[in-house]
């Protein structure tokens, strides 16, 4: 199970990322998480929305360089050593992530890591096996 990730490509200048809100609030697209990375001229937003074709579509209208990937969206307890749990399953199988960010479910009590990893079906089968819930694109947008 694979959620849909919408990476956008912005320059580093003042009121760009409002931008980018902007249009996606404009349009009724809602943020489920976001992560931005940066560098001195660029920035990375990278964000999981509740319906990502139209947000792709939008964006790149708008003149947003836009990419799609598939991320994996695990659901672990909301408390200390929670993601650590997680990421011991995956380094026990080899399975390595290339990034990783999480947010909280409205109810608080389970967070939920949204990663991308080099082999998404082994990280699935091995994060089932040792007990974690990985979610549908599904229960995600409709957070």
């Amino acid at each position: 199970m694979t959620v849909k990730q919408i990476s956008v490509f912005l320059e580093n200048r003042a009121g760009r990322l409002w931008e980018l809100c902007d249009v996606l609030g404009k349009n009724g697209i809602n943020m489920r998480a976001l992560s931005i990375g940066e560098a001195a001229d660029f920035g990375i937003v990278r964000m999981i929305v509740n319906e990502p074709d139209k947000a792709n579509t939008i964006l790149k209208g708008a003149g947003f360089t836009v990419a799609e990937t598939d991320v994996l969206a695990v659901e672990i307890p909301d408390v200390p050593g929670g993601l650590a749990k997680v990421l011991g399953a995956l380094k026990d199988k080899g399975v390595n992530i290339e990034y990783a960010y999480a947010f909280v479910a409205r109810s608080g009590d389970k967070a939920i890591v949204s990663m991308r990893v080099d082999t998404q079906a082994d990280a699935e089968t091995v994060l089932e096996v040792a007990g974690f819930k990985v979610l549908s694109a599904d229960d995600v947008y409709n957070l």
